[in-house]
């Protein structure tokens, strides 16, 4: 699996590339792993309402083609792009997003926090409240999209959204539980537990 650093980069061509990179790919294509910021935008997936916006102010709206409703991107909140080929790794999608989620649950292990998952709503929350999103594309048996995890950024635009369609859901991050750490360090303990977590031979817990 091929891992890119791609720095800070605007949503909606990131999201073109990835849709052009999964068209172009057949059964040799290696799979990719594509690290990165976005600038501040609300993302609505394919289940999202308008509804759930409730106050964007001057931060932008995009509709995208992943799954889920509305959630936040911006700097200080590390993305991770999984670009897959499931019917080689021998994994569904629910498979997928587990294994994305315990990715998640070990970089924050790693730092003595106890990431959790709650049935039904996809993704990773420290004492209730969402510290890491998943969100994912499926086409031709080949994955794109995937984890948000919120390091260091201003938690407040969560508040001008229903965050993944729940009313009044909180969110968390590294820092506002006390982890003092840059970007770069995270990005480098997340690629690491993704490589394990997604190796086709991966049994997680």
């Amino acid at each position: 699996m091929k891992i890119r650093s791609l720095g800070l980069v605007a949503y909606e061509p990131t999201w073109r590339a990835m849709q052009a990179f999964t068209r172009s790919r057949d059964a040799t294509t290696g799979d990719e792993l594509w690290l990165l910021q976005h600038p501040p935008v609300f993302t609505l997936g394919l289940a999202g309402r308008d509804a759930h916006v409730l106050a964007p102010g001057d931060i932008p709206v995009v509709r995208t083609d992943r799954g889920g409703q509305v959630t936040y991107h911006a700097p200080g909140q590390l993305v991770a792009y999984a670009l897959l080929d499931l019917k080689r790794l021998g994994i569904g999608v629910r498979e997928l997003v587990r294994r994305l989620e315990q990715a998640a649950i070990e970089v924050l292990a790693g730092y003595g926090l106890a990431g959790e998952r709650i049935p039904g709503r996809p993704g990773v929350y420290v004492d209730g409240r969402k510290i890491a999103a998943v969100g994912l594309r499926v086409a031709r048996g080949c994955s794109y999209h995937g984890l948000a995890l919120n390091v260091d950024l201003a938690l407040e635009p969560f508040g001008r959204i229903d965050p993944c369609g729940y009313p009044g859901l909180e969110s968390t991050s590294l820092a506002a539980m006390g982890v003092r750490d840059s970007i770069e360090s995270v990005q480098q303990r997340l690629a690491a537990a993704l490589r394990r977590a997604l190796a086709a031979e991966a049994v997680l817990a």
